[in-house]
């Protein structure tokens, strides 16, 4: 388990989370992949010192790299997924998140049918690249209040039917299931194509602080499905040392049943 703050890179908060106990780190790709060679290299060392791995990049791509519409450049595309993918690679990541809204949603008056064609085209470069490495790509599904496409774990699943790739995934986001009202029974659905996991509490999208039923339900969900995979807490903090004490403190609860 891992909490990361939803505003940022996430870095400032490695030496924390390790401190607190956390398991993991997720980080913002699109951070890591605009970093200097030299503060990469120095990212690297830290993360080394903390003794916390970066397991999961979230944010793959940034708002400068279009991927749906009339203006898609499909060189950037697939030169900012080399590269991307290859600094995910050299800090150990296995899971990249793709919502990467501001990239992926849709022009106003740009054809639907033609945008899910390019995004299934960009999860297969993609594939190709995170594949070989033995990286996920994990499809995470938005609230309609963020994103024009892909709003459900439903959708999430049609599309990896879509892409056909063994390194493509879906992700589930207890935050955006709530707000789109989506059955946490989906996730028995999903069963091992599920394979990462997002949390926070609906009100305020801030860090769990107490079990609450919806949790719980959530939770179950996750049991009856048999997954085991990772659960990262990515929502906003005042105070994240505080607050990451009391979210690694609620999941550990919830997950023990």
């Amino acid at each position: 388990m891992v909490a990361k703050q939803a505003d940022g890179s996430g870095v400032e908060i490695i030496t924390q989370a390790a401190e607190i106990g956390y398991d993991y780190l997720e980080l913002s790709l699109a951070h890591l992949a605009a970093l200097p060679a030299h503060e990469f290299a120095a990212l690297r060392q830290r993360v080394a010192g903390a003794g916390l791995p970066v397991e999961a990049c979230n944010n793959f791509f940034p708002r400068s790299v279009r991927l749906t519409g009339a203006e898609v450049n499909w060189e950037q595309v697939r030169e900012y997924v080399r590269f991307g993918v290859a600094r995910a690679a050299e800090l150990g990541v296995r899971v990249i998140v793709f919502g990467s809204s501001a990239a992926k949603n849709v022009p106003e008056g740009f054809p639907m049918v033609l945008a899910w064609q390019q995004i299934v085209r960009v999860l297969r470069l993609a594939a190709d690249e995170a594949g070989p490495l033995g990286i996920t790509i994990a499809i995470e599904p938005l609230n309609r209040q963020e994103s024009n496409i892909v709003n459900s774990v439903a959708e999430g699943l049609a599309l990896v039917r879509r892409v056909n790739r063994p390194a493509v995934r879906v992700l589930a986001d207890y935050y955006h299931m709530a707000v789109e009202a989506e059955d946490p029974a989906i996730l028995q659905t999903a069963g091992p194509d599920l394979r990462h996991v997002h949390f926070a509490r609906l009100e305020g999208r801030v860090f769990p602080a107490a079990p609450e039923p919806g949790f719980i339900a959530f939770f179950n969900q996750l049991a009856a499905a048999r997954y085991t995979g990772r659960v990262s807490v990515e929502g906003f903090s005042q105070d994240f040392y505080r607050d990451a004490v009391r979210a690694l403190a609620v999941l550990k609860s919830l997950a023990a049943g």
